[in-house]
């Protein structure tokens, strides 16, 4: 394994992380496989923005004995309030949620602590303007986190919290596709694939003056959404002419300015390995340039299935359903048997809607999600 610095903080993160969101609401075998893979690997950052019990019991339990040897990314104000995911600047909410996270894992610190998605001006205020940021100062005080971070999406709100000069880490959400799109294209036409070559004319520049801000501020950044929930590499949904492969996708993170880290979300133990296995790859193995110069579209506006969108007032699982809903969307005439099952199984359902707008509001990547819910309504129900 390689070892990058963490900006000033005196901590070094692996180049390869573990995102650990899609061992939520799987049972405690799978966590400790993909764990045991990880530290065979070296891995010695993971995430950890999920803020159920259950999932942070499983991941504590696997890593029982070796706290040590990983550097937790833990958030202050993810919360789940009403059993679905969501996000507070409630002090005494944010509190109960940090503190559980240490008593779970036993600890008396998190390594990085992450100020939780912050994307609009709202969000910014909810945090700056309020005690909720003289909160998050004061576990640092205390010792309670070694460093203070944040996670946005947003590549000009999260260049105003590094000018802030509060933070050592940021989480951002890094591909080619999102480095790509350029800031005033319509969602729409990129939806349906009407966008020519002048959109795609090389990085965003907000995007490249939030990397270089980084690298000369001394702020590392970890990368989520590295390979874009997976839709870079399928011949379907790339927004390239063909499919990026993993080993590509987290070398183009990697090559970014600050990049320290690709937290890559892994299920089994043969995507822990498959992540891993880009330290043994070649350089032609690695380069994604030819990839990335014939796009044919873009994955803003496409879910990535992060559940930002929620809590959903009717209770859908929005991410789930739209997962679903991408599967089916392959051959509409030969759904698989086993996602129909698992959508007649679902507890709220697509047609359970109202069109509220409230997870359109809340997207950080502008996907149309109540089109989605019509029609996963009209090929399911």
């Amino acid at each position: 394994m390689l070892y990058r610095p963490i900006g000033k903080t005196g901590m070094s993160a692996s180049i390869i992380g573990l995102g650990t969101e899609h061992l939520d609401n799987r049972p405690y075998a799978v966590a400790e496989e993909v764990i045991d893979a990880a530290l065979e690997c070296d891995i010695n950052i993971f995430d950890v923005f999920m803020p159920g019990t259950p999932v942070r019991e499983n991941i504590a339990r696997a890593l029982k004995g070796r706290r040590d040897q990983v550097l937790i990314q833990g958030h202050v104000g993810s919360v789940d309030l009403r059993e679905q995911y969501d996000r507070t600047r409630d002090v005494d909410i944010c509190r109960k949620y940090f503190e559980d996270l240490l008593r779970i894992f036993k600890t008396d610190y998190i390594d990085l602590g992450m100020m939780f998605f912050i994307d609009t001006e709202e969000d910014y205020q909810g945090v700056f303007e309020t005690e909720y940021i003289d909160y998050v100062l004061k576990l640092k005080e205390d010792g309670k986190i070694r460093a203070i971070g944040a996670s946005s999406h947003n590549p000009r709100m999260a260049a105003r919290i590094v000018e802030t000069g509060v933070i050592e880490l940021l989480m951002f959400s890094t591909n080619a596709a999102f480095d790509m799109l350029s800031y005033d294209a319509d969602i729409g036409d990129a939806m349906a694939g009407k966008l020519d070559g002048t959109h795609f004319d090389g990085m965003d520049p907000d995007r490249t003056y939030l990397y270089r801000l980084c690298e000369s501020r001394g702020i590392a950044i970890t990368t989520m959404k590295t390979l874009g929930a997976g839709k870079l590499l399928t011949p379907e949904f790339s927004p390239f002419e063909k499919p990026l492969t993993v080993g590509q996708c987290i070398h183009y993170a990697l090559t970014r300015p600050a990049v320290v880290s690709t937290l890559i979300g892994c299920s089994t133990r043969e995507q822990v390995l498959e992540a891993a296995g880009y330290l043994n790859l070649t350089d032609e193995e690695r380069d994604y340039g030819e990839v990335i110069r014939t796009p044919k579209g873009s994955l803003s506006g496409q879910c990535v299935y992060c559940n930002h969108c929620l809590p959903c007032p009717s209770g859908i699982d929005i991410a789930a359903i739209t997962r679903m809903l991408d599967i089916a969307l392959l051959d509409t005439k030969n759904i698989p048997l086993e996602t129909r099952d698992r959508y007649d199984a679902s507890l709220h359902k697509a047609s359970e809607c109202t069109e509220c707008g409230s997870c359109e509001a809340k997207c950080p990547f502008s996907v149309q999600v109540i089109e989605n819910m019509h029609k996963a309504v009209s090929l399911f129900e």
